[in-house]
């Protein structure tokens, strides 16, 4: 795992001069790579890459980056795991080729130079970005792992191709000049992230995962950037005719090999343990494979329905885990928060980062790998917009659009509190945490038109008109498009794959992680596991009320069932409370009319109908206020924060 950057300016020819650019480049990305740094230089071409490094495979400088391949013709810096890289090591041809160490860099060069970069990437199992300079015919070639778990922004500015695994590297670059892009701020506003294309500047771009993308630099002439290509999609995966024992069989096994290959490092490797399903099986995955206790990591808070640490606990008791939790207090979760826009480096509004970062720093103190459970939700069938659809999807858009709309308006005239309250009359067994807030959410999405606005209204946080100074209301709501499936859940679950698992939860993983040197592994992202997931009918997915069957049968073999058996939680923090308590300050100095009508970014008088709407506690507005407020604050002149 490490951070990467570079650049191509065809006026540029003083190879020192472009290595001093590339180092102060690389310099903004040193917390991704800590442990050593390296630049290197084509002046015939007015290239530069560079590359900070965090050392797991092969400790030695054989590692180190950029990295040239035996014959010296390609060149590489490389963010990321190739998992299986001694068995693509292992199906290189033979010949007189010395090999310098045992890095995984090493033998995805030499994979390249076999078989070029599309075949070498085929025959790859892990996460990556990276920058292949050829020498040969000087093209620049930009690749993305298959689900985008590394990052890799790029751009042209002022004639110069711009790249990098954060922006703060593009911006470090003299040539870099870019202005925020309106309407991609009102889809951040919107859904919290911003999607791939995009990125919060007009001109930059995130290279979306499953994609390359070639720079050509022919002597003499501009550069030739053309489209990304991609070498891999879940749309193609024909389906499984397996029965369920079948299938839950062969998961098993898939699973295994997944964490098998991730577990393996040259440096302590841990996983981080919430208790729920996803994070508990990989765990348990891992103890099996492992000759001493895993060691796993999780957090509490103070805050009771927000707290799964005793849930870990046990999980990890009954594993047998060397377990760490800790229980942080609201004042330590919100001492977080000022440093998150620097983090995020882009705004960014999923308030799970905050514990997030908690416990990747936790888990720094003792190991430098941790795996996690991520992707699950969005390849089995784990959110709740999964089982609504699968349960009610068709029969709700079948219904009245004025029925619709009116049963929600009727939900939306008692605040989440009473609901929350009334919800204290009713069995506790499938009751969802904060229940007033699901019914806010079920009220905005009766007023869906059609299956696509209903998708869009579920993921979004802000569904009123824009909040955007000059851009006027759009008809419906920006979203990730709903992907082909045989119903409407299996559509959703496509969609969630494809847009929001990269766009929202791997960005906040990754950046929580790399802030402080820690490196995050996905076993589910295998793509072996994720083809083999998406071949099976929804059916084995979500059935009886419940998402990610198969998932749960494999852990009720190792975790009695009762440890499990609980309403999805999700990892959140209080901050509708917060805007109104120890944060409400803050936030008000932010979100100043007459501040935001100075700045010109932000239309005042609706942004502060929101705030009060939420301060009076008539509605729950605080995804669309987070939204906001990641946004003032990552803007340069950031406003003080309460202690």
């Amino acid at each position: 795992m490490c951070g990467i950057t570079g650049f191509l300016d065809p006026r540029a020819s003083d190879a020192a001069l472009l290595s001093a650019q590339a180092q102060r480049m690389a310099d903004t990305l040193a917390h991704r790579g800590p442990d050593a740094e390296g630049v290197w230089a084509d002046a015939r071409a007015g290239l530069a890459l560079a590359h900070r490094r965090l050392s797991i495979v092969d400790l030695s400088p054989a590692g180190a980056q950029p990295m040239r391949d035996h014959s010296g013709r390609f060149v590489i810096t490389l963010n990321g795991e190739i998992y299986n890289y001694e068995e693509v090591r292992s199906a290189l041809p033979g010949g007189t080729r010395v090999w310098r160490g045992h890095s995984d860099t090493e033998v995805l060069l030499e994979a390249i130079a076999t078989w070029g970069v599309t075949g070498a990437l085929e025959r790859c199992v892990g996460m990556f970005a990276f920058a292949l300079w050829d020498r040969e015919t000087r093209t620049l070639t930009l690749a993305r792992d298959r689900f985008g778990e590394k990052p890799l922004y790029y751009g042209v500015s002022r004639g110069v191709l711009l790249f990098g695994s954060e922006l703060k590297a593009l911006r470090a670059h003299a040539a870099f000049e870019a202005d925020i892009d309106r309407q991609v701020l009102d889809t951040f506003l919107r859904i919290g992230c911003i999607p791939a294309p995009h990125s919060i500047y007009t001109g930059i771009f995130k290279l979306p995962p499953a994609t390359t993308l070639r720079i050509d630099a022919p002597p003499g002439a501009p550069l030739r950037v053309g489209q990304p290509a991609s070498y891999w999609s879940l749309d193609g995966v024909a389906p499984s005719s397996a029965g369920l024992e079948g299938a839950t069989e062969r998961l098993d096994h898939l699973l295994q090999i997944a964490v098998a290959g991730q577990m393996s490092a040259d440096v302590p490797v841990g996983a981080f343990l919430s208790g729920g399903i996803d994070s508990s099986l990989a765990v348990a995955l891992m103890q099996e494979q492992s000759p001493r206790p895993v060691n796993t990591f999780s957090i509490g808070f103070e805050e009771g329905s927000f707290n799964e640490a005793h849930h870990a606990a046990a999980v990890a008791r009954h594993l047998g885990t060397c377990h760490t939790g800790l229980t942080v207090t609201a004042a330590d979760a919100r001492a977080v928060i000022p440093g998150l826009p620097s983090m995020y480096d882009e705004p960014f509004a999923d308030s799970s980062q905050i514990p997030t970062c908690l416990v990747a720093k936790l888990a720094r103190t003792q190991v430098t790998v941790s795996l996690s459970g991520d992707g699950a939700d969005e390849l089995f069938g784990g959110y709740n917009r999964h089982v609504l659809a699968a349960q009610h999807g068709a029969r709700l858009m079948r219904s009245p659009y004025w029925m619709r709309s009116t049963a929600g308006a009727l939900l939306r005239t008692f605040r989440p509190s009473m609901w929350d309250a009334a919800s204290r009359l009713l069995p506790r067994a499938r009751l969802p945490v904060r229940p007033g807030e699901k019914v806010h959410k079920l009220a905005a999405v009766l007023g869906a038109q059609n299956e696509a606005g209903l998708y869009a209204r579920l993921v979004a946080q802000y569904a009123g008109p824009s909040l955007v100074a000059g851009v006027g209301s759009v008809a419906e709501l920006p979203a990730w498009p709903l992907r082909d499936g045989p119903d409407l859940a299996a559509r959703m679950m496509r969609a969630d794959a494809a847009g929001y698992l990269p766009d929202d939860i791997l960005v906040k993983v990754d950046r929580a992680t790399m802030a402080v040197g820690l490196e995050s592994r996905t076993p589910y992202l295998d793509h072996r596991v994720a083809e083999f997931a998406f071949a099976l009918p929804r059916e084995m997915h979500v059935r009886d009320g419940q998402g990610k069957h198969l998932l749960r049968e494999l852990l009720y073999r190792r975790v009695p069932r009762d440890m499990l058996d609980r309403p999805k939680q999700g990892f959140g923090v209080p901050i509708d409370s917060w805007l109104r308590g120890p944060l409400k300050q803050w936030a008000a100095d932010l979100l100043a009319p007459e501040r935001l009508r100075r700045e010109g970014y932000l239309d005042g008088t609706r942004v502060d109908a929101l705030w009060q709407t939420h301060l009076s506690g008539a509605r729950d507005e605080q995804h669309a206020l987070w939204s906001l407020l990641m946004f003032q604050a990552w803007r340069p002149a950031l406003n003080r924060f309460p202690a």
